[in-house]
């Protein structure tokens, strides 16, 4: 017989003002690293520990729908570098004039000079044909699989670890390269490394990509457009 869930709750309540500060600069100064990596190899106890920070993350349904791939060969990560270029050939062609020079500026060595590759899957058989919670939305495997992105990239940021998302290429070349089953969602290649460095404010909004937007325009009361009447952070 199954103990009551009640048995099981324990005590809640907010961080130390130290603990939650930790926890929002993490947020804070994530970045998306692109270039900064250095070569010095990740201990195998700080991987377990990022991976186990992933595979913590909610999910719906609790199926846990993910899979990572740990990858240090250089051989086969200089072949998911091979073809992130040639989609990323197909993606600078998609832009125009300047915009199309400022994205070919933009340095994207992260495959080649990170020395650990972990590939994110996302397995949306894994919870059977009907999923609690994913009834009405079949993305919500998807987004269960990106909570678990999220959680590395936090625990990553608290351990000096550098990530950077590679989502530039074709989902059969991966699968073909790391032996993914074809039914199985290639969610993105990760990037993990030391960095020493990491920029002050996103990358892309120091070059001039693109700009944060106000959250004032983004948050809404109650119904659509609508303003909310909030004291928000400014802070980027």
């Amino acid at each position: 017989m199954q103990d009551e869930p009640n048995e099981h709750l324990v005590r809640a309540g907010a961080f130390s003002v130290e603990e939650r500060e930790a926890v929002y600069r993490a947020i804070r100064t994530r970045r998306d690293v692109r270039d900064q990596f250095l070569p010095d190899p990740l201990p195998e106890d700080l991987i377990a520990r990022l991976l186990q920070a992933a595979h913590s993350a909610p999910s719906v349904g609790f199926m846990q729908p993910w899979n990572f791939l740990v990858v240090r060969d250089q051989a086969r990560r200089e072949a998911v570098w091979q073809a992130f270029c040639r989609a990323n050939d197909e993606a600078a062609e998609m832009f125009s004039g300047e915009r199309r020079d400022s994205y070919m500026r933009l340095k994207l060595e992260g495959i080649r000079k990170a020395p650990l590759g972990i590939c994110v899957t996302c397995d949306p058989t894994r919870g059977g044909p009907v999923v609690l919670g994913r009834t009405h939305n079949p993305r919500m495997d998807s987004y269960s699989t990106v909570c678990a992105v999220q959680n590395l990239w936090l625990a990553a940021r608290a351990e000096g670890v550098g990530v950077g998302w590679v989502s530039i290429f074709h989902q059969d070349d991966i699968r073909a390269l790391l032996g993914i089953p074809e039914h199985v969602e290639v969610i993105g290649w990760f990037c993990v490394g030391y960095v020493d460095r990491l920029y002050d404010q996103p990358e892309l909004a120091l070059k001039g990509w693109r700009q944060r937007l106000p959250i004032e325009d983004l948050v809404f009361g109650e119904v659509w457009g609508a303003p909310l009447s909030a004291a928000f952070d400014r802070e980027t």
